[in-house]
């Protein structure tokens, strides 16, 4: 997972970021509310970690920035020395998913993110998946479109399906190339873009079939719903003049 820190203690943000690392997880660090959210709204998260007390704004600032902001419902996890009832209601009810008291416990932070990270992605485990005309079979690596089979290649495939189970979300060439192609982030290619034509014509990503690949300028794609043809065409009967 990708994830995104907010600690102004460099102590804390480097041990934080270890137990990330040791487990598999890469993690960017934030020291202001400012430049945790610039780079949040920016770039692809598959997780927040948040400090409240931080020196230019609250956790809770933040929080409903990144809520108000962010066009998909990204794990978020409090990470604070605050650990009243209070405190964790308010988080909680701000959008907060858990909330943690430091010192990080390693072996508690990496299951409850694990825990949120399942959560976030129930379809994960299933072997067919629907999303409006489109089938995806995990198993077959199949995709038909209103029942017909669509000839697609592995790596079409791959975008494919983590495109629709991303869906609503940014995402970054730097992360597709990730996690799609298994190449470094900071390799420059086409290969994204060249991809992403392709698919738009070969799944008929279009309003009558009800999905559309959204290129964000100089930052990514994202994949979105759309209103079908007869969703857009107003059926509402007139009424007759008395």
């Amino acid at each position: 997972m990708r994830i995104a820190l907010l600690e102004d203690e460099h102590e804390q943000a480097q041990n934080i970021q270890t137990i990330l690392s040791d487990n598999g997880h890469h993690c960017d660090s934030f020291p202001s509310g400012q430049a945790f959210l610039s780079a949040v709204l920016h770039r692809s998260y598959d997780l927040l970690i948040l400090d409240w007390q931080i020196p230019d704004m609250t956790g809770i600032d933040v929080l409903e920035g990144v809520r108000a902001q962010l066009n998909w419902p990204i794990p978020v996890v409090f990470l604070t020395q605050r650990d009243s009832e209070t405190d964790i209601v308010r988080a909680l009810d701000a959008g907060a998913d858990d909330y943690l008291s430091k010192p990080a416990r390693p072996a508690e932070l990496i299951a409850r993110i694990h825990a949120l990270a399942r959560r976030s992605n129930p379809d994960s485990d299933k072997e067919v998946l629907h999303y409006g005309p489109f089938e995806i079979n995990t198993q077959q690596r199949s995709i038909t479109l209103h029942g017909e089979p669509l000839t697609l290649t592995d790596k079409d495939f791959d975008l494919t399906l983590f495109l629709f189970q991303n869906q609503g979300r940014l995402l970054t060439r730097e992360m597709l190339l990730e996690r799609v192609w298994g190449l470094a982030r900071d390799i420059n290619t086409r290969t994204v873009d060249t991809h992403m034509s392709r698919l738009r014509r070969r799944l008929g990503l279009n309003p009558e079939n009800g999905f559309r690949i959204k290129t964000i300028y100089q930052r990514g794609y994202r994949l979105e719903a759309m209103k079908t043809a007869d969703d857009m065409l107003d059926t509402t009967p007139c009424a007759a003049n008395e």
